[in-house]
């Protein structure tokens, strides 16, 4: 017998979401962008979330894993002072695409370069305004189960199966049916 594991904390107005709530089914992502297999899950996500558009609502949340991603914690810290001025999914997108140069002085430079006022990322940066957001993030994922990442739920079970178009595809396409019946 297998028993699912299930988020523990809802989705709610804390998180950042993509696409539509009412009648969506919802893939979740613990990631970490310092992690290649979150930045090669991205690609799959991106794909899937425009051939499926208005089907799916997709949340993302941060699962820093500080052991083995030195920059990983300021990378998830910049996405937030991103998503204060509003212009988190632009620059959630780009630290997935430069992963080989996240040092501090880059972090910045993304967000900037995706219309973020450079003294105010700086400054949030510097005296980590937004490391408890990362920080409930990443506990909550804890309860919830997650040790690695990338991590999906899909409607609030874990997802275990592969990262590939074809896989997360099929099981997204399963709890879309779902939800129609």
């Amino acid at each position: 017998m297998t028993t699912e594991t299930r988020l523990t904390l809802p989705v709610s107005g804390r998180d950042w979401c993509q696409g539509k709530d009412a009648g969506a089914a919802t893939l979740l992502e613990y990631g970490d962008y310092e992690c290649e297999d979150c930045a090669a899950a991205h690609l799959v996500v991106r794909d899937l979330l425009r051939e499926l558009g208005d089907h799916v609502r997709y949340v993302f949340r941060h699962f820093p894993l500080i052991s083995k991603h030195r920059h990983a914690q300021h990378a998830a810290e910049v996405a937030e002072a991103a998503g204060a001025r509003e212009r988190f999914w632009p620059v959630h997108d780009l630290l997935f695409l430069r992963q080989d140069q996240l040092d501090d002085e880059h972090l910045v430079q993304y967000a900037v370069s995706m219309g973020c006022e450079e003294d105010g990322v700086r400054r949030d940066l510097e005296s980590h305004v937004h490391a408890a957001k990362v920080r409930e993030d990443f506990d909550s994922g804890v309860k919830s189960g997650v040790s690695r990442t990338p991590t999906f739920f899909i409607d609030d079970v874990r997802y275990d199966g592969p990262a590939d178009a074809v896989s997360l595809g099929a099981a997204l396409r399963e709890a879309i049916g779902a939800k129609r019946s």
